[in-house]
């Protein structure tokens, strides 16, 4: 059975999407506080370390960054030699990302930051697995926008609770603009926090011509 990981910073709508993909029979793993909203809003869901059968670590930094995982993200359907490896692996497919950041720009702008609050909300699972499926489009449906939540829904209905290769395309593209501009933030801080005007500054360290790159 495919399934949806669902892994979210902003949960807005996630339960009512959580439960459109159910209908359409669609199983879904989540992780942390996702996890806990589904549960709230009576949404069945498989939490990750029962998927991956290996626990949360240190604090939450390691959960997502399992071959089960990007396995299942990955392996190129109909391949006869990834489906093979798949199998032999007890990998599943994993036709749904749903994913958004840990908000760290939100954060770096927060008065009285600490350093420390700034590191952890460096999200590291998030990126890989949104670059994974954005990469694997073909048959990956990788969502980052909650704003995009019903154009899917609403596509899965046309089609037979598919998407199309269209609608894949432009949210994989979605992705890398994201990850871009999330690296660029990141980079941004690290460039100027060594100074106390590190908040004033943010934002302008980088060349203009990599920062337009970027925007792209």
């Amino acid at each position: 059975m495919p399934y949806a990981l669902l892994s979210v910073s902003e949960k807005t709508g996630i339960t009512k999407f959580a439960t459109g993909l159910v209908d359409f029979g669609i199983n879904l793993i989540s992780t942390g506080g996702t996890a806990l909203a589904l549960k709230a809003g009576g949404v069945p869901y498989t939490p990750i370390e029962e998927f991956t059968g290996f626990p949360e670590m240190f604090d939450g930094r390691l959960k997502t960054l399992h071959p089960k995982v990007h396995g299942g993200i990955l392996f190129v359907r109909g391949n006869p030699k990834h489906l093979a490896g798949a199998s032999e692996h007890g990998i599943a497919p994993i036709n749904f990302v749903v994913v958004n950041f840990y908000p760290f720009e939100k954060t770096v702008k927060t008065p009285s930051v600490t350093r420390a609050e700034v590191i952890e909300n460096i999200d590291i699972g998030g990126p890989a697995m949104v670059r994974s499926a954005a990469k694997n489009h073909a048959s990956v449906t990788v969502v980052i926008d909650p704003g995009d939540y019903y154009e899917v829904l609403e596509c899965m209905w046309e089609h037979h609770g598919e998407t199309t290769v269209e609608l894949r395309t432009r949210l994989a593209g979605k992705v890398f603009r994201a990850t871009a501009g999330y690296d660029e933030a990141i980079a941004n801080y690290f460039a100027t926090s060594s100074t106390p005007r590190h908040t004033a500054e943010y934002g302008k360290i980088l060349p203009r011509e990599v920062r337009e790159r970027a925007s792209h």
